[in-house]
């Protein structure tokens, strides 16, 4: 079965880097995706590297990760001043990070008008 996590940023944005990290990486070991509505600092997101890394084991092969910015290129001034405006209040926030175990997600393609998840084959991960 796959499980898809919605993790909304106000869940996690009181938790200091460490803990924000380890709550996300609890859930991918449970084998589920993580949808996380923002996204991670790019230090935590290093962060989140260095942690896969230094926990890999048999059982847990590591994380598919991918972040999805909104797209900037066509907007109107007016938009742009705006999205500015929401970036110093809430901190640069907007987008989705999508974090999967390297045992479930096979791989993240990613492209302006779409996200195309790769999933294993359930049936072989069992075995």
């Amino acid at each position: 079965m796959l499980t898809l996590q919605f993790v909304q940023y106000h869940e996690i944005e009181s938790l200091d880097s460490g803990e924000r990290i380890k709550k996300l990486l609890e859930y991918v070991r449970e084998d589920k995706i993580v949808v996380l509505e923002g996204r991670l600092k790019r230090y935590e997101e290093a962060q989140l590297i260095q942690k896969t890394m230094e926990t890999i084991s048999k059982k847990f092969k590591g994380i598919e990760l991918a972040v999805i910015y909104p797209s900037k290129d066509d907007e109107a001034l007016l938009k742009k001043l705006k999205n500015n405006l929401i970036n110093i209040l809430l901190g640069d926030r907007q987008g989705m990070t999508i974090i999967g175990p390297a045992t479930v997600v096979k791989e993240i393609k990613q492209d302006p008008n779409k996200i195309q998840l790769l999933v294993n084959d359930t049936k072989k991960r069992k075995k």
